[in-house]
């Protein structure tokens, strides 16, 4: 282990340094009051020896300097006072150290425990700037890393509202942030953002997850080679989990500020890699124990116990943990390590103690019960003095233990007989014989065996040379060799239960009755039992054998009359006395030693030299006969550590001492880079565990102290894990209370085996079991409680007796524990922020109704833990939200700061002057309307952020009690309500008739309506009711506007289509009608609708600029209608019958506005016609096809704004659908009117030219009579030519002005059929007349070229070639041929022929 020999002079030099800067050390030791319970061991007082003179000097140099005695004197009291407590601080560290020191250094009863859950490095206050500087840069895009919009959202939301939150910097600073905790919130943050993902074929969304979470370790990792951070993360989880001794020894030095060459000194000092003189001080502890508890009952000094009784059950306890003590020391190998051989156990009664083993008629060992096993090696090096033989002659050797198998080597020339060959043997014998021989191979024919040159037998010992050394051999007298030496080395390995061995004289009374040199050997058969055997040669069993057990070995002094050895002791017992005797001083100092540690006796041998030298003035030379451990023992005495080495730890109070340790090694554990929670690491486990066992602590008083120290670091700010607080409670209230029954009920039978004393038990398991237990089968219990008779009084650790102490410390931790559970449920948003750690709120509800429990018996009444758990959220309410609010107040301010401070300061001075002007009361005030509205609103988003997150991160509560949910939904609505007073303050101070309100409704209502508890709530109906009447006047101001609206737009309407007007859009206002901030709701489609909340523009707008639609007016008008059963529809008005009631009314009343915009433009059609002109020149206007437009789009409109699922609703739709149809027919019918009229003129002027009048006549001589000079025109053309350019022009506008195609062909065959008949009529009046021949031209092409022209517009034939087609047809083709016969080609090629082709030449 160490050897601080290499440093000695170091190490010294230390000290004396060290003394220099404390003079007062040793006098404030020396004045130090001795503790209760703790007397000084030997040489307790030594350091104190000749302290006061340092201490003088020092008060006297300090003195001349003072300007008043009395301050002088005051200042070196406080100093002299506050050395004390330093160096008395100094001392109990060190005597503590002693005794951890062995705990570690030969456990018997702690393991560390291999199923702890591994602790996660907890993220400090640097770390978590550089994790927020990482994920800063990812979203300014200045890492490699490459991510989609949603992962970027998803990292932006994370950031914003983990890793800045005040919530997560405080879990860092109380030691409970793990880097696993933030990789799991975040994992939970994302994984509803990825569900709510569209489905993408070939992608899961499993995939997405591992994708997000890879990217997301990226950023949180940053620049660091992922190896070095694994590798890190594996060395740092391996200590995590099992320490070695040297890293424990490390551990509790940095734990009670030992400093090193200190702990060299005293491990080397108290042999600490000695493993039997540790089992020997444990002995000698133990007997120590056993004494004491039969003094304690002697003289009657009994702890205050709640029950005289159980004072005579305390000495029984006392005594049945020592002797469990003994058999776990029992059970134990003679020595660590990895031998096979392992103790025999010697059988005795369980009941029997330890102490009255040696008795003669009980456990006596025989011959056979010692048994021995060694391992020798036997290496021939090389051969001497082989002269006679040949250089050439072959030679060998053969090596053998006596009863054993023979071994040969390798053959080699006789000119070098070297070989280096290794024999391994086993035997059984103390004091083997070895033989080794040397041969050459025989040269004779008839020789049978090879020729023997020589031999050598040795009796080695385990004590003897290990290295190798030349051996005479014995040749035979006709050897010419006679001068044979052989280099040999024999080892002989000393066997794990051999302790000790060589030669010493004896004499006993009832063995080794003669005084005689033999060889002994110390034999451990078990812990408890050494025996002392002599040995012969070549012998298995000993020949005699003293068991050690009761015997007291000591230095004595030569015996008269005893010839031979130099240096004397004895083992003396009661009726009997063994003399011993060795040939030097050190051998008998190493068999006392070893003997010392069989016999378990109290009194420490100190050998003659030891003693000369501390009576000598110079004595500060280690003897030269003394072991090395005399002079390890020597520096130690040197240095001031004897007083620790040498003293009882019997003598200590060790409650006091565990109390130190225990608090000391929580501290170290809370700040080294793991988020323990208060959890002991599994070395540290192991430690605290083996000194309750072995020295005796309480396992109530290490749980009550453990409580203690985790409750004051709680209340301290420190994250503890309420698990654990939950697991010691348990035990502690198990033990006062003393049901056995239940605490074994609650661990599942699986509570591991305890010390009997200290409450020996894993951490991790029990307390994992334990809540387990609690939060699945509590109902369970508290039925068999009630069924079930009492178990009997006995106690989880084997302890049956309560101290009044230990009550009274309990129930003064159950209050605090009370007092700080109802403060972390009161605070479970800053205790346990986003949920962490895991299962915390679960863990510590469970244990608030433990601790509500009188006793561990009679279950609490639910209505009692619900309603201290009421009371603790009513009050978290309150407390969540002022601190949001202060949030609220401080986030408002910085905003201001930071964003457009210049813009900001300018605005509230215009809004100061406006004010001024519109009201004198409100000089000076900076918070306006709009602004206390705006901070409202954005109050709310944090109150539903808050909300959403106790949903999400605090829901576990209904693990541990099923009525967890209520009580939440209870604490909501009371946090709702404390926003309910903020918000109704700011909705009233509101101007009237303003509606910036509703966002505020919508954002609630949103959130309200998708909580299945929260919808229609207290918070949720008072909100209905704060907005309804708002809701209401919203729709009656509206309606109103609407309606005005109309009758000013339609009256000032040009008619033009909305096309025309797009560029012009945004600065159309419409009037106000006088009404106070009604909105006026513009078609602003780029700039959003101004005063109309979560207004958007409806989907059917984009299409009002790709092509001809209504007049402004009435686009207008639909755009509003739909606008406002829009934003009445987005409010989702939770209650179903008001909100039909206003969905009843807003299609009522575009029924009405849209029946109204049809009328009026049936009337302003009517009135366009009438004013356009009657002849050919007439050309459709635009104005006629934008009125048929609004009938497309009021058709299209009423579908969707004026349908209901009700029947009364449908009627009223259909009567509008209806009226829309009416109003089409009666405008084709005017329409078509007009059309007729143009062609009745045309007829008109062709009646002119009727046979028989005076103008015909005049017409047709003057253009005979003009034909014979010029070339005259065909007549009548210009009048035909004229019609048809009207037609084909009027189709044309009309096909490309109107959007609806069905009203088209329906204008078009009424048009045609109407024409048609026109004609037929102008026909049959002239039956009984021939038409004169212009009139037939221009009949014939009007009526050829319209049956062309309508085929071509879609017509169909069956309209075309109707029976008024055919008549005309077949009347103009007989006066064609009449015409042909008395004109004689007077027609000029105009011919009714093939009427239904392409006429190129008249187009």
């Amino acid at each position: 282990m160490l050897d601080p020999s290499s440093s000695e002079e170091e190490s010294e030099e230390l000290v004396e340094e060290e003394s220099g800067k404390e003079p007062l050390a040793p006098a404030a030791a020396r004045l130090s009051p001795s503790r209760p319970g703790e007397s000084p061991g030997p040489g307790g007082g030594g350091g104190g020896g000749g302290g006061l003179q340092p201490g003088g000097r020092a008060g006297g140099a300090a003195r001349p300097a003072s300007p008043s005695p009395s301050v002088a004197s005051e200042k070196e009291k406080d100093e002299l006072e506050r050395l004390q407590r330093e160096e008395e601080e100094r001392k109990r560290k060190l005597q503590l150290y002693v005794f951890v020191m062995r705990c570690i250094a030969y456990p018997f009863n702690a393991k560390q425990p291999t199923d702890m859950a591994r602790r996660q490095q907890k993220i400090s206050k640097q770390q978590l700037q550089t994790i927020k500087d990482r994920f800063q840069a990812f979203l300014n895009g200045e890492t490699q890393i490459v991510a989609d919009e949603a992962f970027i959202n998803a990292v932006q939301s994370y950031y914003e509202v983990f890793l800045k939150s005040d919530r997560v910097a405080r879990m860092v600073q109380s030691g409970g942030c793990s880097a696993n905790d933030s990789r799991e919130v975040f994992k939970k943050h994302i994984e509803k953002r990825v569900r709510s993902l569209p489905e993408i074929d070939g992608l899961s969304k499993e995939t997405v997850l591992s994708s997000w979470m890879a990217k997301f370790d990226a950023i949180y990792r940053g620049e660091e080679d992922p190896r070095k951070q694994q590798a890190r993360m594996t060395a740092s989880a391996a200590s995590e989990l099992i320490l070695s001794k040297e890293q424990l020894y490390e551990m509790f030095q940095n734990i009670l500020g030992i400093k090193k060459f200190e702990h060299q000194l005293l491990y080397n000092a108290c042999q600490l890699d000695n493993p039997d003189e540790q089992a020997a001080q444990i002995r000698r502890e133990l007997d120590g124990r056993l004494q004491m508890a039969e003094q304690i009952a002697k003289e009657r000094k009994f702890p205050k116990f709640v029950s005289k009784e159980m004072e005579n059950m305390y000495i029984e306890e006392l005594k049945s943990s020592v002797n469990l003590l003994m058999a776990n020391l029992e059970s134990m190998p003679v020595s660590k390590g990895g031998s096979e051989f392992k103790l025999q156990k010697l059988k005795r009664s369980h009941n029997t103690s330890i102490i009255d083993m040696g008795e003669e008629n009980e456990n006596q060992l025989s011959k056979s019960d010692v048994v021995l096993s060694f391992s020798l090696e036997v290496v021939i090096m090389e051969v001497q003095g082989l002269k006679s033989l040949a250089p050439n002659r072959i030679v060998y050797c053969t090596m053998e233990v006596e009863g054993g198998e023979k071994l040969q080597t390798d053959q080699a020339e006789a000119s070098k007989p070297t070989w280096g060959t290794q024999g391994d043997f086993t035997t059984t014998h103390a004091l083997p014989a070895v033989k080794v021989k040397l041969f050459t191979e025989s040269t004779g024919v008839l020789a049978l065996e090879d020729k023997e040159l020589g031999r050598v037998v040795l009796h080695p010992t385990p004590n003897s040379p290990k290295q190798s050394e030349w051996h005479k051999m014995t040749v035979s007298k006709n050897c010419p060799d006679q001068d044979l030496k052989i280099k040999l080395a024999v080892r002989m390995d000393k066997p794990q239960n051999m302790k000790h061995s060589g030669y010493l004289w004896a004499i006993g009374k009832n063995v080794w009755k003669r005084w005689k040199k033999r060889f002994f050997v110390l034999v451990q058969v078990s812990q408890y039992t050494f025996a002392m055997c002599s040995y012969r040669e070549k012998k298995a069993e000993p020949q005699e054998l003293l068991q050690l057990d009761g015997y007291t070995v000591d230095y004595t002094d030569p015996q008269p009359g005893l010839e031979g050895g130099r240096a004397f002791f004895n083992a003396v017992k009661e009726g009997d006395t063994v003399i011993f005797a060795s040939d030097d001083e050190q051998d008998r100092i190493l068999w006392v030693q070893a003997m010392y540690r069989a016999t378990g006796q109290s009194h420490k041998p100190v050998p003659p030299t030891q003693v000369q030298k501390l009576n000598a003035k110079g004595g500060n030379v280690p003897q030269l006969d003394a072991p090395i451990s005399q002079f390890y023992a020597d520096r130690a005495q040197k240095h001031g550590m004897d007083e620790f080495i040498s003293s009882n730890p019997c003598n200590f109070d060790h409650a006091s001492l565990f109390e130190m340790v225990q608090r000391l090694t929580l501290d170290h554990r809370l700040n080294d880079s793991y988020s323990c929670l208060g959890w002991f690491s599994p070395g540290q486990v192991f430690v605290l565990d083996e000194y309750c066992a072995r020295n005796g602590v309480r396992g109530c008083h290490r749980h009550l102290c453990y409580l203690r120290d985790l409750l004051e670091r709680a209340e301290n700010g420190a994250m503890i894990d309420p698990t654990l607080l939950h697991y010691s409670f348990a035990f502690c209230a198990s033990h006062v209370h003393g049901n056995s029954h239940h605490m074994a009920e609650l661990l599942g039978g699986s509570q591991p085996s305890t010390d009997g004393e200290g409450g020996k038990v894993s951490q991790s398991s029990a307390a994992e079991v334990e809540t387990k237990k609690d939060s699945k089968k509590e109902s369970k219990k508290r039925k068999d409680s009630k069924s079930q008779p009492n178990p009997e009084p006995k106690r989880p650790d084997g302890i049956g007796t309560v101290t009044v102490d230990e009550k009274e410390r309990f129930e003064e931790i159950k209050e605090r524990l009370r007092v700080l559970l109802e403060n972390q449920i009161t605070h479970f948003r800053y205790c346990f922020p986003f949920g962490r750690p895991e299962g915390a709120l679960k863990a510590t509800l469970s244990l608030l109704e433990r601790v509500l429990m009188k006793d561990i018996v009679t279950p609490v009444p639910q209505e009692e833990v619900k309603t201290v758990i009421r009371k603790c959220l009513e009050q978290a309410a309150l407390v969540n939200y002022t601190r949001l609010s202060e949030y609220a107040k401080i986030e408002g301010k910085k905003r201001e700061m930071y964003e457009h401070p210049v813009f900001c300061l300018a605005s509230q001075v215009m809004d100061l002057t406006i004010q001024n002007q519109k009201d004198a009361e409100n000089v000076g005030r900076l918070v306006t309307p709009a602004k206390k509205l705006e901070d409202t609103i954005r109050l709310a988003e944090l109150v539903i952020e808050v909300l959403q997150q106790n949903e999400e991160h605090h829901a576990e509560g209904k693990e541990a009690f099923a009525w967890w949910s209520d009580l939440m939904v209870e604490h909501a609505e009371t946090f709702l309500s404390l926003f309910a007073v903020d918000m109704d303050a700011a909705l009233e101070v509101q101007p009237p008739d303003t509606w910036d309100s509703f966002p505020l409704f919508q954002l609630l209502n949103d959130f309200l309506r998708s909580d299945y508890n929260l919808c229609n709530g207290k918070f949720h109906k008072h909100l209905q009711d704060l907005f309804a009447p708002l809701v209401v006047r919203y729709v009656d101001l509206m309606e109103s506007s609407i309606a005005q609206s109309i009758h000013r737009g339609f009256e000032r309407e040009s008619w033009e289509p909305v096309k025309s007007l797009t560029s012009n859009l945004p600065n159309v206002n419409l009037p106000n009608v006088n009404l106070p901030k009604v909105p006026n709701l513009p078609v602003n489609i780029p700039l959003g609708i101004p005063q109309m909340p979560s207004f958007s523009a409806p989907s059917w707008m984009a299409a009002i600029y790709d092509s001809d639609n209504g007049s402004g007016t009435s686009e207008d008008l639909f755009w509003k209608l739909d606008a406002l059963q829009t934003f009445i529809r987005d409010l989702h008005w939770p209650e179903e019958e008001f909100g039909k009631h206003l969905e009843q009314r807003l299609k009522l009343m575009a029924s009405d506005m849209i029946e109204s915009c049809v009328k009026r433009t049936r009337i302003a059609f009517e009135v366009k016609l009438q004013k356009t002109s009657r002849s050919t020149d007439f050309r459709v206007p635009q104005s006629i096809c934008t009125m048929f437009n609004v009938m497309v789009d009021a058709k299209a409109q009423s579908t969707k704004l004026c349908s209901m699922e009700m029947g009364q609703e449908h009627q009223y739709h259909s009567k509008i659908d209806e009226l829309i149809e009416e109003t089409v027919k009666e405008m084709i019918t005017l329409l078509v009117a007009k059309f007729v009229t143009i062609l009745e003129g045309v007829l008109a002027k062709l009646s002119r030219y009727d046979e028989g009048t005076l103008f015909s006549s005049f017409l047709s001589f003057t253009v005979k009579a003009a034909s014979k000079y010029v070339d005259v025109p065909k007549p009548g053309m210009d009048v035909a030519d004229a019609y048809v350019t009207f037609v084909r022009h009027s189709q044309d506008v009309l096909r490309d002005k109107v959007n609806e195609e069905m009203y088209i062909e329906r204008l078009f065959d009424q048009w045609y059929t109407s024409s048609m008949n026109v004609v037929c009529t102008w026909l049959t009046d002239r039956m009984d007349l021939q038409l004169h021949i212009y009139q037939l031209k221009t009949l014939i092409r009007i009526v050829k070229k319209t049956y062309r022209d309508f085929r071509l517009q879609g017509v169909l034939d069956s309209t075309l070639n109707s029976k008024t087609y055919e008549t005309i047809r077949n009347r103009l083709t007989v006066e064609e041929a009449t015409a042909s016969v008395s004109e004689g080609g007077g027609l000029q090629g105009i011919t009714m022929k093939d009427s239904d082709e392409e006429d190129e030449e008249d187009d």
